[in-house]
């Protein structure tokens, strides 16, 4: 079975449209929320963070404190790589674990993910790849009312964020209303569902 992945920045609307998808009977591997649920299911992880940081990252009762995370790489890049290098392999694993019982007859899952292409360790997973955009101030307006962020946060983020073109196979615009990004998940939908199994792609 294939998997797509589609990314996008902050406000692009990238979790609508894989939604979209999903009501499509399209499995949908949410990587950012499966992320954070590893942290509960696999102990283990934290210890390996705690020990490469040399910090405690715990609440009170003892699960992932994300304020202490957050706090203890902010701003510091070679702190950042050691928890993706710990994190994002239990990732990949998981995401393999799920896709393994992913439904037979759905044509292909998704991967969601807003940093699949920054790295190296997922390019395996990919045969087409899809980045929802839209206009900056699109986006800043709608991450601004979505997570009640200052713009100054978001854009921050936003600068942070960079998609290599030559690797995105299709890009959806998501500069108008719901309908209009339903009618490109159709499209799309209906255009994989006849390429992907049978290695059609062009």
């Amino acid at each position: 079975m294939k998997t797509v992945v589609v990314t996008g920045g902050i406000g692009s609307g990238k979790s609508e449209f894989c939604r979209l998808l999903g009501q499509k009977g399209i499995p949908v591997y949410d990587s950012d929320f499966r992320a954070k649920s590893l942290y509960d299911e696999q102990p283990g992880l934290v210890d390996d963070m705690e020990d490469s940081l040399g910090c405690s990252l715990r609440a009170d009762d003892g699960s992932l404190d994300k304020a202490k995370l957050a706090s203890a790489i902010f701003s510091d890049a070679s702190k950042m790589q050691k928890v993706e290098d710990i994190v994002h392999p239990a990732v990949l694993e998981d995401f393999r674990r799920w896709k393994a019982f992913a439904p037979s007859e759905a044509p292909f899952v998704v991967f969601e993910s807003a940093i699949v292409l920054e790295k190296q360790l997922f390019n395996g997973i990919r045969d087409y790849v899809v980045l929802v955009d839209a206009p900056p101030e699109v986006r800043l307006r709608r991450a601004c009312l979505r997570d009640g962020s200052s713009p100054e946060k978001v854009l921050e983020r936003m600068s942070r964020q960079h998609f290599d073109l030559s690797l995105v196979d299709r890009i959806v615009r998501n500069d108008s209303d719901l309908e209009h990004l339903a009618s490109q998940a159709e499209e799309l939908f209906v255009y994989l569902t006849d390429k992907l199994p049978s290695n059609k792609l062009s």
